[in-house]
């Protein structure tokens, strides 16, 4: 799979005179899921007067980056989502995507894999709070961009980088947030230290103790305090949680909070594993939703 190469003006018509938007709707969208399609001829295709048929040219990953250009200014908004998905898009081509009016799309060119650091940058300077969160969950971000979300002005952002975050720079710096629940992303981050863990054991509130113990494995001096926590929250979290070890949780058999103890007894291993961090969000649209967050239900 290539990426979209500008292609010049040659003659996109046939030799017997035709032209590829000649002949019956059906056709013409044959001609635009044929691989065997001359790139010339999707020029043509991409200002067919059939949504569909344009749809088609969008979603190709051999288009010519020029035959896509008009199709991300296309009045059809599936039309401009599929160059958006598209991850042969060329870079200007997202670059002009990532600033559509409307959020899905904008949602879209976030989990397409040809995004480089400029259509990146652009995300971290949106001020759709969605487009930057999805950005924060990027594995591989740049650090001066992950900077600059250290201190979005978004709760929400800053919670996700310290979930998905892999630079413990930034890790660091998200320790030390005030807003609790940037805190609670830090203690589901799995590349957190043990000094890190050790220190968001002891954190005053409740929340985050509870999300550290469901999320990462801790040591023996962090599980013994746990196990004693003040909050019947944090010790239901552990009774319930797949990464505590067994022996933690048979001495939780004996909590004095009956709820507690009864999970603790109750308690069977998750067939499918402990989910640690869940996958970041590519804001795909389920069929049949409405806007809202990328994949959500219909609000």
């Amino acid at each position: 799979m290539g990426k979209q190469q500008d292609v010049g003006g040659a003659d996109r018509h046939s030799g017997s005179g035709t032209t590829a938007t000649d002949g019956s709707h059906d056709t013409r969208l044959a001609l635009a899921q044929d691989p065997a399609t001359p790139q010339m001829a999707l020029f043509d295709l991409a200002s067919d007067p059939s949504a569909v048929v344009r749809k088609a040219v969008a979603a190709r990953t051999d288009a010519p980056a020029q035959a896509l250009r008009p199709l991300t200014r296309d009045h059809d908004r599936q039309v401009r989502e599929a160059v958006a998905r598209n991850p042969s898009t060329s870079v200007g081509n997202l670059l002009r995507l990532v600033k559509d009016a409307d959020r899905w799309i904008r949602w879209a060119v976030a989990g397409n894999p040809a995004c480089d650091y400029s259509v990146r940058r652009v995300m971290s300077e949106a001020p759709d709070k969605e487009l930057r969160g999805l950005l924060a969950e990027t594995r591989e971000l740049e650090p001066d961009l992950a900077a600059r979300l250290v201190d979005d002005v978004s709760p929400e952002v800053r919670e996700r980088l310290a979930t998905h975050t892999h630079d413990p720079d930034v890790i660091t710096a998200l320790m030390a947030d005030r807003t609790a629940r940037v805190r609670k992303g830090v203690a589901r981050n799995p590349r957190t230290t043990p000094e890190q863990r050790g220190a968001l054991a002891q954190d005053p509130v409740v929340d985050v103790r509870a999300a550290l113990v469901r999320a990462v494995e801790l040591g023996e001096a962090e599980l013994r305090d746990l196990v004693d926590d003040r909050s019947v929250q944090v010790r239901l979290a552990m009774a319930t949680s797949e990464v505590v070890p067994p022996h933690i949780r048979q001495a939780l058999r004996d909590d004095p909070d009956d709820t507690v103890a009864a999970a603790a007894r109750d308690f069977r291993p998750a067939s499918g594993g402990s989910p640690v961090v869940r996958a970041p969000r590519v804001g795909h649209r389920r069929s049949g939703t409405r806007p809202g967050r990328p994949g959500g239900p219909a609000r």
